[in-house]
């Protein structure tokens, strides 16, 4: 390991809102809905700053690939991420 090797748990909240939006190739207001929707729930920092996840990031890719290969409107994704979550 080298000196500035750093292991941050796929758990973490370390992603700000702007760079989520680069990474998934989403608008900000549609991450945004996504939260109100409960799709996705990154961690409130304050009343405004939301915080993500690797995990929340691998999450929005999935859930970008719904709504822009399959179509899927945010109400069809959330019944298919909570399907999946039961099996």
């Amino acid at each position: 390991m080298g000196l500035f090797d750093i292991q941050i748990s796929v758990d973490e909240p370390v992603y700000v809102i702007s760079v989520v939006s680069k990474l998934v190739d989403m608008p900000v207001w549609t991450l945004r809905t996504l939260d109100k929707a409960g799709v996705v729930r990154p961690k409130r920092i304050g009343k405004k700053s939301r915080l993500y996840s690797l995990k929340d990031v691998k999450k929005l890719e999935y859930v970008h690939y719904l709504m822009e290969d399959k179509n899927v409107n945010i109400s069809g994704v959330k019944i298919i991420l909570e399907m999946e979550a039961k099996e």
